[in-house]
């Protein structure tokens, strides 16, 4: 099963409300959220962070940030009391995530990829993201996100894009 299957599957299971929404290949936010037709702020930007936490220790978490947003790399790495934080390698993030980069779902289904989410995010009452695939996305009610991915909430999100544009 792949993790687009594995995804549809535990939404329809537990009854989430959310809707497939097919559109042309795109896995960069932005354009993605103008194919999905909604605000960036309601995007759900994944990345996948390595926290050094010893010589030879590493923590990955998934970072969830709202779209219009950039992930506060040091936030990160204060969580776990790291010495250094920095993305993941491509390699690393879509052998944890089950998804080819552009694609990554905020989910985990690793007990070594922990799941955070900036509550930013979470204001708002749905939420979108590619499905596992450039192709189609989900839009998901949020209380049903909380629900079923059961992440951990901080204030990971620094830097808004239009600060920095």
């Amino acid at each position: 099963m792949n993790t687009y299957q594995r995804l549809t599957g535990l939404l329809e299971s537990h009854d989430a409300r959310f809707r497939l929404i097919p559109h042309e290949p795109q896995g960069v936010t932005s354009p993605a959220s103008r194919l999905r037709g909604h605000p960036l702020c309601q995007a759900a930007k994944c990345i996948v962070a390595r926290v050094k936490l010893g010589k030879k220790v590493n923590r990955f978490v998934l970072a969830v940030v709202p779209g219009d947003r950039l992930v506060a790399l040091d936030a990160v790495r204060q969580m776990w009391d790291g010495t250094y934080v920095s993305f993941a390698t491509r390699e690393t993030a879509e052998e944890l995530s089950g998804c080819v980069s552009g694609t990554i779902i905020p989910f985990s289904f690793r007990d070594d990829l922990e799941l955070v989410v900036d509550p930013r995010l979470l204001d708002e009452p749905e939420i979108y993201f590619n499905a596992a695939r450039l192709d189609m996305s989900i839009a998901l009610d949020t209380r049903d996100y909380v629900r079923l991915a059961g992440p951990r909430i901080a204030y990971i999100a620094g830097t808004s894009l239009a600060e920095v544009g």
